[in-house]
């Protein structure tokens, strides 16, 4: 177990801390981007950063200081409303102190969010092999700001939370970085050229952590004993101690993320936080919905085409592509469902819970309607059914000239054949997208496109096919190994 860093004192390590972190913040004209989770240590982080500037004299505080938080839209909500309360207090406090300090809450780009790219484009809940969330969700949002910070400035000083004692794997990382410091603390960004990460608690352990947020009050006015009962109540066994032994539990193993996240076993902190405390139990159905997303097996719920149509083959069985059509409107319609039973049911904090934005909701039924070519339009219909409110939205397209009864009457006809319907579907509504061109180039090439998409007679049918396809091309291949020996023998 590591050795405190407190160990010859508590005051005088502290005085250390944020003498240093003075020193790295004099040192330069670079502004610094303090990533905020509203975990612990992050917490902690921004609290070393605010003491060492605001015990500076006014005419050293030369620089900015922003303070990110990434809100991926599907973070456990407990966590969601701490930060959210949190940043506001940040920016109200420093405000009031005059001191550089400002928080921005950032969001995933709308055609990033999980529920357009699950329920719109029909991506599968995410697995460690196709971890699709993490980049969008978090990386792209956070990366972008720093960016920016770089493009305005130059280069930009990243400040973490990161700690050696959260795994082996991190220390290794953040001892290789060290091995290229060129300044005093200031390690390279491995994955943003042109910026900088300092770590100020890089050498703390867990209990460290604890011990400094419940000896030094929040500089922006935050309770840090809420932010140890969120955590107590997210440990299973309800216990959050500070003076631990190597065989002791501690609040460290409480981690917090997304409620929709099919990356881990279980919601762990979720499911905590609703055995210890009766009025979180609103968050059931949350819990309900991600175990039901987590399923193993899922191929019942998608298509046996990858995303552009193609049929591609492991072993005897197709690879499975996205939601099916069905699956998407059930997944719809489960999170309207769980949004609406928290507003009914829930507490009042609650009554306004979006579990999916409005605006997705709009990204999602154009995706319905332009990119998956489902004229049905089903999604108003869903919201209305489900939630007793109209969609508030018009018809997304309004040139349509096939009705409801059309569609019914094309699905009576092709009956059984649902590959049948959505070919003829898509065809018609590619023609009629470029009925209103003065140009139609391309029409041709679209309607090409659906037709390799569902000119199956079946799913077996499409398996065979793709099977012999397959197998010919590796003969094809091994043809040409063998040419290449009987060239080489030559």
């Amino acid at each position: 177990m590591a050795d405190s860093v407190f160990q010859d004192g508590f005051s005088s390590a502290v005085s250390d801390y944020v003498a240093e972190a003075q020193r790295v913040y004099k040192s330069d004209e670079i502004p610094w981007v303090v990533g905020y989770s509203g975990g612990k240590d992050s917490t902690a982080a921004l609290q070393l950063v605010w003491t060492a500037i605001s015990e500076l004299p006014a005419e050293e505080r030369h620089k900015s200081v922003h303070v990110i938080s990434t809100d991926t839209l599907v973070e456990n909500p407990v966590v969601s409303s701490w930060v959210s309360h949190s940043l506001k207090a940040i920016n109200e406090t420093a405000t009031q102190e005059e001191l550089p300090i400002e928080a921005h809450q950032l969001l995933p780009d709308l055609h990033d969010t999980f529920w357009v790219n699950l329920m719109g484009r029909g991506y599968p809940a995410p697995r460690p092999k196709f971890r699709w969330c993490t980049e969008r969700l978090k990386i792209k949002p956070s990366n972008r700001f720093i960016s920016e910070m770089v493009k305005q400035n130059g280069e930009a000083i990243v400040v973490l939370g990161t700690r050696k004692a959260e795994s082996s794997r991190r220390a290794a990382v953040m001892e290789g970085l060290e091995s290229e410091r060129i300044r005093e603390k200031l390690s390279p960004n491995a994955s943003l050229p042109n910026s900088l990460v300092y770590s100020p608690i890089e050498a703390w352990t867990n209990d460290d952590v604890w011990t400094y947020l419940m000896q030094v009050k929040s500089k922006w006015g935050i309770d840090h004993k809420d932010l140890l009962n969120m955590y107590q109540g997210a440990s299973e066994d309800g216990e959050c101690p500070l003076v631990v032994d190597t065989s002791t539990p501690s609040c460290g193993s409480s981690r917090f993320g997304c409620w929709v996240c099919t990356l881990v076993d279980k919601d762990r902190s979720m499911t905590a936080m609703i055995q210890n405390d009766a009025e979180k139990e609103w968050m059931l159905p949350l819990l309900k919905l991600r175990d039901d997303l987590d399923v193993g097996d899922d191929r019942h719920l998608r298509d046996f085409r990858r995303m552009s149509g193609n049929v591609q083959m492991f072993g005897d069985r197709p690879i499975p592509g996205p939601y099916t059509q069905d699956a998407r409107q059930t997944w719809l319609e489960r999170v309207l469902e769980a949004q609406t039973w928290v507003r009914k049911n829930g507490p009042a904090h609650v009554r306004e819970i979006q579990l999916i934005r409005i605006e997705e909701l709009r990204e999602i039924r154009r995706l319905w309607l332009t990119e998956k070519h489902e004229m049905e339009d089903l999604l108003p219909k869903i919201f209305e059914r489900v939630t007793g409110e109209p969609f508030p939205d018009e018809r997304y397209d309004d040139t349509t000239s096939f009705t409801e009864e059309d569609l019914a009457l094309l699905a009576e006809i092709c009956g059984e054949d649902r590959l049948h319907y959505e070919l003829v579907r898509g065809m018609l509504d590619v023609e009629r997208r470029y009925r209103l061109m003065t140009r139609r180039a391309g029409l041709f090439d679209a309607l090409e496109k659906e037709i390799k998409k569902a000119f199956y007679e079946n799913e077996d049918d499409a398996i065979d096919r793709a099977t012999k396809r397959r197998d010919a091309m590796e003969a094809a291949k091994e043809g040409d190994y063998q040419l290449s020996l009987i060239g080489g023998d030559q």
